[in-house]
């Protein structure tokens, strides 16, 4: 049987529930397998079920072999009742953060089930990795450091930021992936001031720093890495910036043990670069899972509870950023393990002088 149900399925006896309809597409497909656009699973202690549209029908069939697959009818209210009065499940948990309010609205009308609003439940599973995972996570990092090497070799004034955004994500689907991960941050000079700014028409100039933070997808799981490197000598505020940002992610890199939580980790990037007189230019977390979405649990931030287990895997990605100046950010995917983690992105971090 499908390990990942099997996991789910306890975890609905634990907390006391019958069933559970997940819409949440991610969370879909790392239960069942099926990887098509449209459809909702119904998983019971016993029983899971896979509802999908025409289009899908023979695709789900042989993606998610243990589930039941049953055809969508006119709206999801219609169903899910055969299925409900089959069972005869009568308290069923959704995914809060994901149902909308019309599907919600849709579903408790004229209905006895009880719907119980539950988040984070298929979540928890997904922040530890098997080895299958695993195996596309490093696989997806080696080539993602590869990219790095290679956009190296066109980095020049007069380059585009978007020039060099489509290098990347051409590299990298050449060798296997299928879209990039996100919007490429490709931000150079005083546009490095802003941590999510994506690729422009703006030529590098000699003298700046770049910023570039990309990734792809690789069999569905995401892949993230920053550097910044600098067009020519830097001057002796670029090395400062860029130094307490190296030392603060290796303080971090260094001392991650399973068992901390995600603020402990946070703050000994943070404290550091506090400590450096940047306290304000650090304005987001340190780091945040990896995984079937570039952005999931566990979150490495001031006020994260979570705490670490072997298996996880996490960036970690100091920045500092000063308005009309530029930025620095140096990110890695690392592997929690039970000594403590393992780097799976190995582009150089020093700075790099192109």
């Amino acid at each position: 049987m499908n390990k990942r149900l099997q996991r789910l399925q306890e975890k609905l006896a634990e907390h006391s529930l019958e069933a559970i309809l997940i819409s949440q597409p991610a969370n879909r497909r790392y239960i069942s397998g099926f990887s098509g656009s449209s459809g909702y699973l119904l998983v019971g202690r016993e029983q899971a079920f896979l509802i999908t549209d025409f289009r899908y029908l023979e695709q789900a069939s042989q993606q998610a072999p243990d589930f039941e697959i049953r055809k969508a009818k006119e709206n999801l209210a219609q169903s899910l009742a055969p299925l409900l009065d089959e069972t005869g499940w009568r308290q069923v948990a959704f995914e809060k953060n994901d149902l909308t309010y019309a599907l919600y609205s849709e579903l408790t009308q004229g209905t006895s089930v009880a719907w119980k609003p539950l988040a984070g439940l298929v979540e928890e599973l997904r922040m530890i990795k098997d080895e299958q995972e695993l195996a596309i996570l490093r696989r997806g990092a080696a080539v993602t450091d590869a990219a790095f090497a290679h956009i190296l070799t066109m980095i020049k004034p007069g380059v585009t930021e978007q020039e060099l955004s489509l290098e990347l994500e051409y590299f990298m689907r050449r060798r296997g992936a299928s879209r990039a991960s996100f919007r490429y941050i490709v931000a150079s000079g005083p546009r490095g001031a802003m941590p999510h700014g994506t690729a422009s028409s703006k030529q590098l100039a000699a003298g700046e720093l770049l910023t570039m933070d990309f990734g792809a997808v690789f069999d569905a799981y995401c892949t993230d890495i920053t550097r910044t490197v600098c067009l020519g000598e830097p001057d002796e505020q670029q090395r400062r910036v860029y130094e307490v940002v190296l030392q603060a992610q290796q303080e971090a890199r260094a001392r991650i043990r399973p068992g901390m939580t995600g603020r402990e980790i946070d703050a000994l990037a943070r404290n550091l670069i506090k400590e450096a007189g940047f306290d304000e230019q650090f304005g987001h977390g340190l780091g945040h899972g990896l995984g079937l979405e570039v952005h999931e649990e566990p979150r490495l931030a001031p006020l994260s509870k979570t705490v670490l287990q072997p298996g996880m895997v996490i960036t970690v990605e100091p920045g500092i950023y000063i308005p009309g100046w530029g930025g620095v950010r140096i990110e890695d995917m690392v592997l929690l393990t039970a000594e403590g983690a393992e780097l799976l992105t190995h582009s150089p971090r020093e700075l790099i002088i192109v």
